[in-house]
């Protein structure tokens, strides 16, 4: 029997390639804003040494699954295989920035100190990455697919959708209009004439944006003297290996504060990248959990090694490429792409042509299409562990919009117990938020879990993940913001007593069987552009 050559490339790489590379720009515009105007780093810093890490590694990454797509379509003979998107990790763009790399940068007034602390969490996080891939099908194995779809739609509904979402009604005439073009295109299978509708619609922001200008309207922002200015950042500047400062950031005096925050979070991806790859197997594409992750920990690694203080991760929204047709093309040519953007100081440029909120609506639609997939891949009887799932991740980001407004506009960057009651009074239950939301992913699938096999009736498994949330909440690495013994005891010992009353259950109750249905996974078709 002969080999079948797949395809590099089909007309529906350009949308998933305009849809992800789009994508992938809003992340880089945004790191580079961090960067510049959070850390206040110096430009040269940032564009010379940072970013163009930055787009190395996620181009070693983007090259890397295209051709882990290539060998799927090759062995397998189908023509459908979507490569899995990569890249820098959205959440742990904020973690490191806000929570590692900003307290060093105030504490010592250094830009370089606080670059090397972030160098030296991706460090020890890939390390994490690596060991852990090899427990990840184990865990893949015997947690429910609601559980880990239910967890990763918490991610998606709030730190995927909700801030494009509001962007889009901050400056409706752009963001409303654009997120109109998108989905009567993706769900409602409009066509331009070929042209990709994400370009469409980030024309059409843009035609908009900068005619409101002739007006004196100026919807988006968008200033000739900006984009003057832009152009002095063109310049060629490819990484260079930085050992020095990451071994030299391997002491105590750093590491204490690092590693509890490093290691949950290194757990964190763990679980969040095996949660996408269930995610792209749900979607018909099974890529091997412990190759994805070890790639992970050495794409990291190496990124971490020539100057990138930010962690890589195969990215949610493999089913929402993959709906827009997109197959292996598309992940190698972003590759290509943040190359050019990073290493030539095109990054300026696109911030000051291309207003945000034309692009915020690609993200939301993946949000949607990533929060509903956890609902219609999984028994219909399982939908309330679904929202199990997702309450963590709700939790965490209603937190963070606490602590960011306080940071900003008080300049308050530690919550005191008289905070916490003054805002309890007032119906803010923050330390709830804090509790629930440490450690939302993990929480998330821990509880979703528990809540399917109570579900199904089968109480020793609901019994086992209850007894194992006691044990990761007993270690800090759930339901707490730092690693440690201890930490929350209360929730913990709750955990372990839910835990002993269902295997009390498993052991004295005699219930009917729940009826069982057929998950409808392998029935439903994603809708989108083709």
């Amino acid at each position: 029997m002969d080999t079948i050559k797949p395809k590099i490339w089909v007309p529906g790489d350009w949308n998933a390639f305009f849809g992800f590379g789009t994508n992938i720009l809003v992340n880089m515009l945004t790191l580079s804003g961090l960067l510049l105007y959070v850390l206040k780093m110096p430009p040269d810093m940032v564009f010379k040494h940072i970013l163009p890490a930055a787009g190395m590694m996620m181009c070693m990454s983007t090259f890397y699954y295209a051709w882990l797509g290539y060998k799927l379509a090759a062995k397998t003979g189908r023509t459908d295989v979507c490569a899995l998107p990569s890249g820098i990790s959205v959440p742990h763009m904020f973690i490191v920035t806000l929570v590692i790399m900003l307290p060093v940068k105030l504490a010592t007034g250094d830009p370089t100190k606080a670059w090397q602390a972030g160098l030296v969490w991706v460090f020890i996080q890939s390390f994490v990455l690596m060991g852990g891939g090899f427990l990840a099908p184990i865990i893949r194995k015997i947690t429910p697919k609601a559980a880990l779809l239910g967890a990763l739609a918490g991610v998606s509904i709030s730190f995927i959708s909700m801030a494009p979402a509001l962007s889009m009604f901050m400056t409706p005439v752009i963001g409303v209009v654009c997120f109109a073009i998108i989905i009567v295109s993706w769900f409602g299978g409009v066509k331009y004439g070929g042209i990709p509708a994400g370009l469409v619609a980030i024309a059409a922001g843009t035609l908009i944006a900068w005619g409101s200008n002739l007006f004196g309207l100026n919807f988006g922002g968008m200033k000739l003297d900006a984009l003057k200015d832009s152009f002095s950042t063109f310049s060629f500047s490819a990484p260079t290996p930085v050992f020095g400062l990451v071994f030299s950031g391997l002491n105590w005096q750093l590491l204490s504060v690092i590693l509890v925050t490093a290691i949950p979070f290194g757990i964190y991806d763990l679980v969040e990248a095996m949660d996408n790859v269930v995610s792209a197997s749900a979607a018909g594409d099974e890529y091997p959990t412990t190759r994805v992750l070890t790639a992970d920990g050495i794409i990291s690694l190496i990124g971490c090694l020539m100057g990138n203080p930010y962690i890589n991760a195969v990215y949610i929204g493999h089913p929402g490429w993959k709906a827009m047709g997109g197959r292996i093309g598309y992940s190698a040519a972003t590759g290509v792409m943040v190359i050019l953007l990073s290493w030539f100081g095109v990054i300026s440029l696109m911030t000051a042509v291309i207003p945000v909120v034309a692009i915020s609506p690609i993200l939301l639609y993946i949000g949607m299409l990533i929060g509903s997939q956890a609902f219609q891949e999984s028994p219909h009887r399982h939908a309330p562990a679904v929202i199990m799932a997702i309450i963590p991740s709700l939790a965490a980001w209603g937190k963070l919009q606490i602590d960011n407004s306080l940071g900003s506009v008080a300049g308050i960057h530690e919550i005191t117990p008289d905070m916490i009651a003054a805002m309890a009074q007032t119906g803010v239950l923050y330390k709830g938020l804090s509790i629930l939301g440490g450690g939302s992913i993990l929480a998330g699938v821990i509880l979703g879990a528990v809540t399917v096999y109570i579900v199904d009736r089968d109480f020793l498994k609901a019994s086992g993940f209850a007894l194992a949330g006691g044990v990761l909440t007993f270690f800090g690495l759930m339901h707490g913001e730092a690693i440690g013994i201890n930490k929350t005891p209360m929730v913990a010992l709750s955990y372990l007593s839910v835990g002993a009353i269902l295997f009390g259950c498993a052991k004295l109750c005699v219930v009917p069987k729940a009826a069982k249905e057929p998950a409808h996974g392998g029935d439903v078709e994603l809708e989108g552009a083709v």
